[in-house]
């Protein structure tokens, strides 16, 4: 591990900041040299001053010595070339940035490192740094999808031009992103001003063996729910829980849960308001929310490979992250565990030694099922 080259993925929507902290990083006297990879250059690309032009088109040359290539085809091949120069001499960095474009879903790129054998051989995804316009972040979050997985996917959300925002309309969209992912802690970073420990060294997407999951971090006061019977197949209301995974995004529901079509006026449950408009209640009905599985119990590991396996063959392309420690049968060392989309991962951490032992595990996704989830890891559990 020690020998892998680290990467952090920096995304966030348009006009978020994401250019403006990554100027920051490579202007910070931090003695690290840095490869920086960009999807696209545009009017926000790279401080002029910063690049100094050499021979390679898809080679720029910074002036504190980092280096910068454009994306002109497979990323994957991209990183591999660049670790080919490195090892011939020819680039001199140690770790990797990757700034994604303003509308794209993060998981294609954190996938790179999980389906490219000889990617994953050679770099670590360090975390995934999603940064939030704290002006126009409620906005963009009702209105895109992407923006929504972009903060699901996050290991640190960082709200930046909170200087100039209104106070109680940052509040709204810091227990807004909370809700979406609990586990990312969202820092404050106007106009890229943030301590680099914050973004790099962060162990975010590949998890420490000593890390601890809290069982308790989504408990929250909920909301009253609006009264009326839900189905079986339905995880929730108002509150802030799934309703059935089968729900298409262009459907329209209220927050209590009834199907509406384009021509209903209304209907009678209480507190009852538009679907697009997002007040205080609204804001808990993202596409995008997290939950937790927690067992004292060993997983037998061939149950639990096989659900694991099913389960995202079914909702694999709505599952964005997923990470936990497992308490494994056949042995005394901590199992761990992380998954994005269909592409899992799974390494040895360290002996339990005294700490009981016990499986947390943290899913973040577009609607997932989480009563049927959990009920079927449950039947993955030794006897």
């Amino acid at each position: 591990m020690d020998k892998m080259i680290p990467v952090t993925i920096i995304t966030g929507f348009l006009g978020a900041g994401k250019t403006t902290l990554l100027n920051r990083i490579l202007k910070e006297e931090h003695g690290q040299k840095i490869a920086v990879i960009e999807n696209e250059f545009g009017e926000e690309a790279i401080d002029s001053d910063l690049l100094v032009t050499n021979e390679d088109e898809e080679i720029i040359t910074m002036s504190n010595g980092c280096i910068c290539c454009t994306i002109r085809g497979d990323l994957a091949e991209n990183l591999i070339k660049l670790a080919e120069r490195k090892e011939r001499g020819e680039a001199n960095f140690d770790r990797v940035i990757i700034e994604t474009t303003g509308v794209a879903d993060p998981g294609p790129v954190a996938q790179t490192f999980f389906m490219d054998e000889a990617v994953s051989e050679k770099y670590m995804v360090d975390g995934i740094i999603t940064v939030v316009d704290a002006i126009n972040g409620t906005r963009t979050l009702n209105e895109s999808e992407e923006a929504q997985s972009q903060v699901g996917f996050a290991d640190r959300l960082l709200l930046s031009k909170v200087d100039i925002a209104d106070k109680e309309v940052v509040q709204d969209l810091t227990d807004r992103l909370h809700h979406i992912n609990p586990r990312a802690p969202i820092i404050e970073c106007n106009m890229g001003n943030i301590d680099i420990n914050e973004v790099l060294d962060i162990h975010g997407f590949n998890l420490d063996a000593a890390l601890e999951l809290d069982p308790d971090f989504l408990k929250e006061e909920a909301p009253e729910c609006c009264e009326h019977d839900h189905h079986d197949h339905e995880e929730g209301c108002c509150c802030g829980h799934h309703h059935d995974h089968e729900h298409h995004p262009d459907d329209d529901h209220c927050t209590c849960g009834h199907h509406h079509d384009e021509h209903d006026e209304g209907c009678s449950c209480h507190d009852h308001h538009d679907h697009h408009a997002h007040s205080t209640k609204a804001r808990y009905d993202d596409e995008i929310s997290a939950f937790m599985f927690h067992s004292d119990k060993p997983f037998d590991p061939a149950r639990l490979d096989s659900y694991m396996r099913s389960l995202t063959g079914v909702y694999g392309p709505d599952m964005l992250r997923y990470k936990g420690v497992l308490y494994m049968t056949g042995t005394n060392r901590k199992m761990i565990f992380q998954g994005v989309h269909m592409l899992m991962a799974a390494d040895l951490g360290k002996p339990w030694g005294d700490e009981k032992p016990s499986s947390k595990i943290v899913f973040i996704g577009r609607r997932l099922p989480k009563k049927s989830i959990i009920q079927g890891l449950e039947t993955c559990l030794a006897e």
